[in-house]
């Protein structure tokens, strides 16, 4: 379940309780008259079943609290309550299954935010990615696929389209039109100042054995985005991060786009085009299979609640 907290003005009071009595799946409701200082207001809380959260929260913005006063939510491990069980086992639908979409644009408007942190993973990341070419490190490769944010700003641009959310396709495109270029660009320097130094040279990218899958891009190459693009946007859906890093491990964005850079300062113009095009290739089959799954993601239990266990 999901605790909902509401601050709504005196004047919706009334309008605000009825939302919540009149949904099945609400529980556990409480009302605290004239508490809230700013802004001035009643604070309603509830412990509301996943699968009703949707509801809940668009029949609240047609009464415009998000702008006069203010909803939050946050997810609850355990609750010990029969009135709560009964609400679950009333709401349509599982929980398991149940898309809470406010919750997943917050989530990924904040992971696909340009910031310093962010701009700092992706060049360590592309270092990573870079010294991995440079050292035939295939643990060194992975661990740039561990480090690289990007997935943030594909997932929030997936959502973005699925919502039609202009504002948050605009920050995702941004995030990765900066982030990466700006990775690459300090990747490019480094690269020459190694190859100044000796510490790398054009046999050291033209007789890599166990780091070539990166610029190796073909049919393959977009199944494997594909599903990673699938599984990790199933992980965001439904908090599952062990499987999200399986995700980061799984596509190879990052150090293709490392791998171009380091091809490219040293002159190796057909392995820097070929990790280019995985770079590309990757990108796109991520984003395409958040789309798909979002779309299809089961807006109902595919199991009915008289055959469902206990």
């Amino acid at each position: 379940m999901l605790h909902l907290r509401v601050i709504a003005p005196e004047h919706l009071r009334e309008q605000v309780l009825d939302v919540l009595r009149n949904e099945p799946g609400v529980g556990n409701l409480l009302f605290y008259p004239g508490v809230a200082l700013l802004p001035e207001g009643d604070e309603i809380t509830a412990d509301v079943a996943r699968e009703c959260v949707n509801d809940v929260i668009r029949k609240l913005k047609q009464l415009d609290i998000q702008h006069e006063g203010a909803i939050t939510l946050h997810s609850l491990e355990t609750v010990l309550s029969t009135r709560a069980h009964h609400a679950e086992e009333a709401a349509e639908g599982d929980a398991a299954d149940a898309l809470v979409w406010d919750e997943l644009i917050a989530r990924t408007r904040e992971d696909s935010t340009l910031t310093m942190t962010f701009l700092l993973f992706m060049i360590l990341a592309c270092l990573l990615a870079a010294i991995g070419v440079a050292t035939d490190s295939s643990v060194t490769v992975v661990g740039a696929m561990v480090v690289g944010p990007e997935f943030g700003p594909l997932a929030a641009l997936a959502v973005a389209l699925v919502q039609r959310r202009a504002r948050l396709a605009r920050q995702a495109v941004a995030a990765l039109l900066i982030g990466l270029p700006v990775a690459m660009a300090i990747t490019g320097l480094v690269t020459l100042g190694a190859e100044a130094g000796g510490w790398i040279t054009l046999d050291d990218v033209k007789n890599v054995h166990q780091v070539d899958f990166i610029y190796r891009v073909g049919p393959i190459s977009l199944v494997v985005a594909l599903l990673a693009g699938a599984a990790g946007m199933l992980s965001l859906i439904s908090s599952k991060s062990g499987a999200l890093v399986g995700v980061f491990i799984s596509v190879t964005t990052v150090p293709a786009a490392g791998f171009a850079v380091v091809a490219a300062v040293l002159g190796d113009w057909s392995v820097a085009g070929r990790s280019a095009l995985q770079l590309l290739v990757n990108l796109v089959g991520i984003v395409i299979a958040g789309v798909v799954v979002l779309v299809l993601h089961p807006r109902k239990s595919l199991i009915p609640r008289s055959v469902q266990p206990n």
